[in-house]
């Protein structure tokens, strides 16, 4: 009704335009245009279907009146006849000065101008009630995606001035609907449960409060469905297919219900693998990173991963912008599929430049220095992000990004743009903290890790706890050769209260100098060398000592002078230095005292550390680490001293064990240590919501195992103290606050067992 009311309405309008110009018709001579104040006259003349010489009649006026109100810039429009001029006088729309969102919470602001934006309305544009209808529903068809069918939307027009209004759209959002059913039919060879498990969506545990991830979402179905679909490709079903989603919602807009149908399809294996194209390279060492062979069953994630695995191996060969199509062809009768990889390197292509941006304080060199990618060779993808790693690794940026950008006028050359974002390379930290093992702490340091910009580190520290105090002055060059030949020194003085942390009591003071050298190898392994001169002096009462210590004491004295050469080989390829989530470490060092001091000993100990992502869980990932050690005595010196022997127990080593407490003990029940270590640990990190993205804390489960003995005991695989748990760490501002509770097994009568540890402030 109301469409023919406005029809009826437009009709009499337009007679009633065409009274104003004359029922006759008249040449047009001349066009006069009034009332324009935002709208320009060249705007009018492009929608205005009659001109200047042309015969004007009422079909043309009603034309005009109709191209003039399309444009949804006019409240009203007239046309008037003075002689044979064409006179246009219009009333225009308000501007939009000001929209404002109020109540928005589940969708951000700038989602909400974006799609203004998308449907032409939003701020500086002209107010059209009736393209305000739509918008609405679009901000509706938003919040619907999210979940959200119970939201309200409502609007206020505010006038500013007499030719701008102020909108301010007013949202109550509402409760988001929550999933109670999702359903799969037409699935024979797995169950709801096994293929659910893996989707975003779930219909709720104990969780959902904090996750969210009972309220639907359209995206998130979206996502689910592609997961669903790849779960079978991955196992060989090639032909399954998605045939319908349904998506129900309860009455009260509260409840939702999903039910997909599908087509599982039958399983194919793999025939025969087939390379074409133009290979650059030879089949041979393409052959060796193909993940689907002959007889395997078809999975897409395999045949993703090789053309994957291809096309970084074209961009070691400069090939950026290779492109692998994998094929399969399908023998029904067989089931099986012959899968053909088509290679398509396209042009070699070189680096003219390399740049820098957002390093203002490090200089140009220290970051170059790092480059594995040069300019004027061709471009290798692989070389490209070792150098951003390398970059990352240094320690002087928050976050490091590259990018290529083609050079203008030329196919074959890029630019390759690292953009840093520099963090504060001075440190001054005055503060207190408390361990657990260590008790109150105060400490103080001052550092710069990258004085001057110029990469290398200088640094003072004084730290002062019941357990510890030192006082240490250190300086480092990481390239002090153009080879990346490192250098430093470090002076340091301490003082060492072991009874205060459970262990045979003595007190020890130690001064030291030492220089150091870092010999890189290759571009992963290393190999650093110290040497180091040490003045000790054992300070204890010989009523509170162990037999053992009190004879190494009477036999060796108290007071010594060694010079101590440590040195270290290893292979490192892990991607950050303090929480990696991939790579390798190996590390073997050694520790012995030169001849020409008072004592003659000599340690050694490998370090294994490994991290990789687990397969079925992307963002998880599983660290596995061992540590084995021995020491010994040479010459005059008959044995390790013990001040020198390894320990376990704590954060560190074996958690939900006193720190330093496990092994053999001094006759009053106190830690005495041994020259054999052996630790053992495997730790899963897994991501924990509103964490994920967070890369300054980790939160982990668990399993530590480790021991220490002496040689004179019988070693025993049994004896090894176990203990499983979680744990978290945050590197905060402050220091680092880790935490961990555990459940210790295999423990023995007498072990000093701590469930709960904590250590906060002190460094990593």
């Amino acid at each position: 009704m109301r469409k023919y009311i406005k029809l009826i309405f437009l009709a009499l309008f337009f007679i009633a335009v065409s009274g104003y110009v004359s029922s006759s018709t008249f040449i047009v001579d001349d066009i006069k245009i009034r009332g324009l104040k935002q709208i320009t006259p060249g705007m009018i003349f492009n929608f205005l279907p009659v001109g200047i010489g042309d015969s004007l009649d009422e079909v043309k006026i009603r034309k005009a009146v109709r191209a003039l109100f399309k444009t949804g810039y006019f409240e009203d429009v007239r046309l008037e006849r003075q002689g044979d001029a064409l006179v246009i006088t219009v009333i225009e729309r308000p501007t939009m000065a000001i929209i404002n969102f109020v109540g928005n919470k589940a969708v951000k602001t700038e989602d909400l101008e974006k799609g203004l934006e998308e449907a032409g309305f939003s701020e500086g544009e002209v107010f059209n009630e009736g393209k305000l209808d739509k918008v609405l529903q679009e901000l509706r068809r938003q919040y619907y995606a999210n979940g959200k069918y119970s939201v309200e939307i409502d609007y206020q027009l505010d006038p500013i001035g007499n030719d701008a209004v102020e909108l301010t759209l007013e949202i109550t959002e509402g409760e988001a609907a929550t999933i109670k059913q999702i359903k799969i039919i037409g699935n024979q060879i797995y169950s709801d449960e096994e293929i659910i498990e893996s989707f975003k969506l779930t219909t709720g545990n104990w969780l959902s409060w904090f996750k969210k991830d009972n309220q639907y979402s359209r995206q998130k179905l979206q996502g689910d469905l592609e997961t669903l679909r790849s779960w079978y490709q991955n196992f060989g079903y090639m032909n399954f297919t998605i045939n319908s989603t349904q998506v129900s919602i309860s009455p009260d807009k509260e409840s939702v219900y999903v039910t997909i149908n599908i087509t599982e399809g039958d399983a194919y294996r793999i025939s025969s693998v087939k390379l074409a194209g133009d290979l650059i390279v030879t089949p041979e060492e393409i052959y060796p990173i193909i993940f689907t062979r002959k007889g395997d069953v078809f999975s897409r994630r395999s045949m993703e991963g090789t053309a994957k695995a291809i096309t970084e191996l074209l961009g070691q060969e400069g090939y950026a912008f290779a492109n692998v199509n994998p094929i399969p062809e399908l023998d029904e009768s067989n089931k099986t599929a012959t899968l053909t990889y088509y290679v398509d390197p396209g042009q070699r292509v070189y680096v003219r430049r390399v740049n820098f941006f957002g390093n203002s304080k490090t200089r140009d060199e220290v970051l170059r220095r790092e480059m594995r990618q040069m300019e004027g060779g061709w471009i290798s993808t692989t070389k490209v992000e070792r150098s951003k790693v390398r970059l990352q690794r240094t320690g002087f940026f928050e976050t490091v990004e590259v990018g290529t950008v083609e050079v203008p006028g030329t196919a074959d050359q890029v630019d390759v743009n690292f953009k840093v974002k520099e963090m504060p390379s001075g440190n001054l930290m005055v503060g207190a903290g408390f361990s657990q093992s260590g008790g109150l702490l105060f400490n103080t340091r001052v550092s710069q890790n990258n004085f001057l910009g110029s990469g290398k580190m200088v640094s003072f520290s004084f730290n002062n706890s019941e357990i510890n105090k030192s006082f240490s002055v250190g300086y480092y060059n990481p390239y002090a050769t153009i080879d990346g030949v490192a250098r430093g020194f470090t002076l340091g003085y301490q003082e060492i209260d072991s009874g205060r942390r459970d262990v045979s009591r003595y007190d020890q003071e130690n001064l030291s100098f030492g220089v150091n050298f870092g010999l890189p190898i290759t571009e992963y392994n290393f190999f650093n060398t110290a040497l180091t001169w040490e003045k000790q002096e054992i300070k204890t009462t010989p009523s509170l000592l162990d037999i053992r210590i009190l004879s190494f004491l009477i036999r060796e004295g108290a007071e010594y002078d060694n010079f101590q050469w440590t040195t270290s080989v290893g292979r490192d390829t892990r991607n950050s230095r303090i929480f990696p989530d991939a790579g390798r470490l190996q590390m073997l060092s050694t520790e012995v005292t030169l001849p020409i001091g008072d004592l003659k000993y000599w340690k050694i100990d490998y370090d294994h550390r490994y991290y990789f992502k687990l397969p079925l869980r992307k963002k998880w990932t599983l660290i596995l680490k061992n540590k084995i050690g021995y020491g010994d005595s040479y010459g005059s010196t008959k044995e390790l001293p013990f001040f020198r022997n390894f320990f376990a127990g704590g954060p560190r080593t074996v958690r939900g064990y006193g720190e330093s407490s496990l092994g053999p003990e001094d006759i009053f029940g106190r830690a005495l240590g041994g020259n054999i270590l052996l630790t053992g640990n495997a730790e899963v990190i897994v991501p924990v919501p509103l964490l994920e993205d967070i890369k300054s804390a980790r939160v982990s489960v668990f399993y530590d195992a480790g021991n220490v003995f002496a040689s004179d005991d019988s070693f025993s695989l049994s004896e090894l103290r176990m203990a499983v748990g979680v744990a978290g760490i945050w590197m905060s501002p402050m220091g680092l606050l880790s935490v961990s509770y555990s459940n210790p097994f295999n423990d023995k009568f007498g072990d000093e067992i701590e469930k709960f540890q904590f250590n906060f402030g002190t460094q990593f």
